[in-house]
């Protein structure tokens, strides 16, 4: 049985200041044992957020596909472990919209981490306009076979479903909507990787607040939650946790 997963992801916010936040988060994972949260800090707190709170998992939003090499003002992965990192966010909607990044490019990065030991959550995701011409569906299997490595298995790989038009805006897709994307995130998995898919978790991203976790987190193939905004507060994020270990 898979484990939920409520992971935070910053982005391009908070400053050493803001890392009191993740006291009482922490209090609220410690709280829930049953369940995983992790939290991915800007790289310049990698550092500074796992040495307060070493029980949280901390991870880097991004990392380089290299390991090394003249790629000025990037980071590797090898970087961001040894700064404390577990874990890295790649393929995230933000990146391939604003840094074009492509879904190879989410596979090597997914590589790449996964050869300095560093776990994966991979996200995938449609545009507004490709949901309204009834392509979501073939946009999400598409970027699923082009992103994830052959090797991907539950111990370190995590997939996560962000529609990009409901990412900060307060607008999320139907409960069936997401069971349906879920489902056929599943079904593509097993396809590429065949038994190993049943191990993987599937996250859903797209305004998940305290007061929608819990019947969003209650959906079918729903294995936890990649939440923005609201993990920059414990007052938001807890409860998004409590809904997890409520289930």
């Amino acid at each position: 049985m898979r484990r939920k997963l409520v992971a935070g992801n910053w982005k391009m916010n908070g400053s050493r200041a803001a890392l009191a936040e993740l006291d009482a988060i922490a209090a609220a994972a410690a709280a829930a044992p049953g369940i995983d949260v992790a939290v991915a800090v800007p790289f310049t707190l990698i550092t500074a957020a796992a040495e307060r709170t070493p029980a949280l998992a901390i991870g880097a939003e991004d990392v380089h596909e290299a390991d090394s090499g003249a790629h000025t003002g990037c980071v590797s992965a090898a970087m961001v472990k040894e700064a404390g990192a577990g874990f890295t966010i790649v393929g995230h909607s933000e990146r391939r919209a604003d840094q074009h990044e492509t879904s190879h490019d989410a596979w090597a990065k997914a590589a790449a981490a996964h050869r300095q030991g560093l776990n994966v959550i991979l996200c995938c995701g449609e545009t507004e306009a490709e949901r309204d011409a009834d392509r979501a569906e073939r946009v999400v299997q598409a970027q699923i076979e082009k992103s994830v490595p052959d090797n991907a298995d539950g111990s370190w790989f995590t997939l996560a479903y962000e529609p990009r038009w409901a990412i900060g805006t307060g607008r999320t897709p139907t409960l069936e909507e997401i069971a349906s994307i879920h489902a056929i995130a599943r079904s593509k998995l097993k396809t590429l990787i065949g038994d190993r898919a049943a191990g993987v978790r599937i996250l859903y991203g797209g305004s998940v607040t305290g007061a929608n976790a819990a019947t969003i987190l209650a959906t079918d193939n729903v294995d936890g939650a990649l939440v923005g905004g609201a993990s920059l507060t414990a007052a938001k994020f807890v409860p998004i946790i409590e809904a997890a270990a409520s289930l």
